[in-house]
């Protein structure tokens, strides 16, 4: 299937791979995309994404209201807390508009947000079927367009001659090989897949990390890059980590892993002591903090407890909680200090507020705080006193890290210099550019379509 010449080599098989890859044919490039992974697990993390969010001046398919710039850009500035290149924040949150009707006219369904804590019907358009649906209508696209697929396929060096990219040099059923292309973007994710890179970056700790996404992103083009003088952006050890399920696989447990019962719970380390105040904000701006909070306490472990009142107010993890009728059995079940967890327990509870008009919202800050209580918690602040008792292990879940190449708004890579000529990068290989920390739901996809598409748009301007 490989040909003498490419315009186009499309370096990733995921989300902002296909979207430049789509966009490229379309104005008449002869493509190849390359995709690390077998068949079934093509996608890279967009495998495992639930949505996409997205600006919108008044009601947008799904969407409902208005979602405007400003407020766009202000909940990302609440979560990265001012580590961002804003000139590229705010081009990609005005492109984000255009991407959603263009999505639906190459194979994407939506459906109405879900109840519960991910109720973004205004902010977020979620994927009918879910990101695997996604990749699934992508690739059918692409591969209509006459673009050429070849699975298990590693890039292993990027061809580089002054500032010109001459090809790629790959592993293809154990044949090594250089590809030629007038073109290459590069879209093959972040390096959360190699643990000892993570443990350079962390430390030992980073050893107990679970991999939510996965296992094929091991930053392999990344560091071949960044050995080559590309200029970097984004911090090692900042990444999108959130709190999942502690009986997670090492690799590839995607969302279904994830635990949104924080809001609800008192989370407590295996000491049997809170850390962090649980109801700070409404969960899409916030569970991104978790994995790094959690991955901070003694054996990267955390433990989040709920009561019957709870256990139907978020979407559940795969994996069933364990259930006690007291907190004391739950400890033991849990393998915490019942008297500790005990007291941790009855010092919240008697912190808690009463309310009795009724002003709990679980979708909605509520105001309910607890009192003369450290660390405070904020919302949602009910006792837990209703049994049976439920109690989730947590432990970090790496989605994908923030080091990347540096790309200006044009989505070209930067080398010592200045910018390569025929070189674009898109997706978490250059998300650091615009998440120097924290995480907003659903805006890595919106980062891996604006750019892919832009990638994609100029590699074939290159081109022709």
């Amino acid at each position: 299937m490989i040909s003498d010449h490419y315009d186009l080599i499309v370096v990733g098989g995921g989300n902002a791979a296909l979207c430049a890859a789509i966009e490229a044919a379309e104005k008449g490039c002869k493509v190849v995309l390359l995709e690390g992974a077998p068949k079934a697990y093509r996608g890279g993390n967009s495998r495992h994404t639930r949505n996409f969010r997205c600006m919108h001046e008044g009601p947008l398919s799904v969407l409902t209201d208005s979602y405007g710039e400003d407020e766009y850009f202000d909940d990302l500035m609440r979560v990265v807390k001012g580590k961002t290149d804003e000139s590229l924040a705010r081009m990609c949150i005005r492109a984000s508009e255009a991407c959603l009707p263009w999505m639906e006219a190459h194979g994407v369904r939506f459906q109405p947000s879900l109840s519960g804590t991910l109720s973004l019907s205004r902010t977020n358009a979620f994927f009918l079927g879910g990101g695997k649906a996604l990749v699934n209508a992508y690739y059918r696209t692409a591969e209509a367009l006459g673009v050429t697929v070849l699975y298990n396929t590693e890039v292993t060096h990027i061809h580089i001659e002054g500032r010109t990219v001459t090809g790629v040099e790959l592993r293809h059923d154990d044949v090594t090989t250089t590809l030629p292309g007038s073109a290459v973007v590069l879209a093959s994710g972040g390096f959360q897949g190699d643990i000892d890179w993570l443990a350079r970056a962390w430390g030992p700790s980073a050893r107990n990390f679970l991999i939510r996404g996965t296992p094929y992103n091991r930053g392999v083009v990344l560091k071949d890059m960044l050995d080559q003088g590309a200029q970097s952006v984004g911090d090692p050890t900042q990444c999108h980590a959130v709190a999942i399920d502690g009986r997670a696989p090492k690799y590839d447990g995607g969302i279904v892993t994830r635990l949104d019962c924080v809001p609800f719970s008192v989370v407590v380390n295996k000491k049997g002591e809170r850390f962090y105040d649980e109801g700070e904000d409404v969960w899409p701006k916030r569970y991104a903090i978790w994995g790094r909070l959690v991955a901070a306490q003694p054996d990267q472990v955390g433990y989040s407890i709920i009561d019957s009142k709870s256990l139907e107010l978020f979407m559940p993890s795969v994996f069933p909680p364990i259930k006690a009728d007291t907190i004391e059995d739950l400890a033991r079940q849990l393998g915490l200090p019942e008297t500790k967890l005990r007291k941790t327990i009855d010092a919240f509870n008697a912190a808690c507020p009463s309310d009795p008009d009724g002003l709990f919202h679980a979708t909605e800050l509520d105001g309910l705080a607890t009192t003369d209580l450290t660390p405070a918690k904020t919302n949602w602040a009910r006792p837990i006193t209703t049994p049976p008792f439920y109690g989730y292990s947590l432990r970090p879940g790496v989605t994908f890290t923030y080091l990347g190449l540096k790309v200006d708004e044009t989505a070209r890579v930067h080398g010592a210099d200045g910018p390569y000529n025929n070189l674009w990068a898109a997706g978490e290989m250059m998300a650091g550019s615009i998440l120097g920390q924290g995480y907003l739901a659903g805006f890595g996809m919106t980062i891996g379509t604006v750019f892919g598409r832009i990638a994609g748009q100029e590699a074939a301007s290159h081109v022709a």
